[in-house]
């Protein structure tokens, strides 16, 4: 009689596992690549950063009868609130649109890293980008109007930041929320209310006082409040809570931004 056979089985295979990428390498190879897709986009911000500087500081000068210093240095210290609220709120929602139309950004929210880290590279990109544009504005007043500086250097660095994240997360916050197309007619009402109809670069008091009131809580007059005091320290100060308004601003809109990035497929 046939002894019955054992079958013995064998061990299952070991998969080998990649070892899991940091997330500094994650967000640096992010951060390589949108520095690659944003490359011929460069040049252009630069040109328009420059051509906006003069256009404010100059342009609007030659709205003002014999403008005096007082006004050349209101003007001009304003300025660079403008340049970052355009990068940030124009041509940053611009991108992302263009990127959701094109797929770019669909293919980038499909790969296998941290979706956060999207956003984070996205925005650290465009942070690199405008912050120039301050000295740019500094370069084209001084030219123009030859008035001193006096610099706070770790609030104006700290403002200027803090403004360009702000204008970067809320354009980004349209981008992703609204349709390409409404993106771009958003984007185009934003830039001419904060030239046109915000105390960026001419007193607050010449608004009437209801409208003072409703930019007591949008984030232009208390981003340039801030950048203003960075730049002339000996004539204003910065104040508590133009800080709290643009920080609120800019948690709002990373929170939006976030949510969309996460969670929209």
């Amino acid at each position: 009689m046939a002894e019955p056979r054992t079958t013995v089985s064998s061990p299952p295979a070991v998969v080998a596992v990649p070892a899991r990428i940091g997330l500094w390498t994650t967000f640096g190879t992010l951060l390589r690549w949108t520095l690659a897709q944003s490359g011929p986009m460069l040049p252009f911000v630069i040109a328009v950063q420059a051509l906006l500087a003069a256009g404010v500081i100059i342009g609007f000068g030659f709205l003002i009868p014999d403008i005096d210093s007082a006004s050349a240095q209101f003007l001009s210290t304003g300025a660079p609130t403008v340049l970052l609220m355009v990068v940030g709120l124009v041509i940053v929602p611009m991108g992302v649109a263009q990127a959701r139309t094109s797929g770019t950004f669909t293919y980038l929210r499909a790969q296998p890293v941290p979706r956060p880290l999207l956003l984070l590279a996205d925005l650290t990109v465009w942070l690199l980008v405008a912050v120039p544009s301050v000295a740019v504005a500094v370069v084209v007043a001084q030219l123009r109007y030859g008035f001193g500086y006096a610099f706070d250097w770790p609030l104006l660095a700290a403002a200027s930041a803090l403004t360009m994240l702000t204008a970067a997360s809320v354009g980004y916050a349209i981008a992703v929320v609204l349709p390409p197309m409404l993106t771009q007619i958003a984007t185009q009402i934003l830039v001419f209310f904060v030239m046109l109809f915000s105390p960026v670069t001419f007193q607050a008091a010449q608004l009437p006082q209801w409208f003072q009131t409703v930019h007591d809580w949008l984030p232009f007059r208390p981003a340039a409040d801030l950048l203003r005091a960075g730049l002339l320290a000996d004539s204003y100060t910065a104040s508590g809570r133009d800080l709290v308004v643009l920080l609120t601003w800019c948690v709002l809109g990373l929170a939006i931004s976030l949510r969309a990035v996460v969670r929209r497929a």
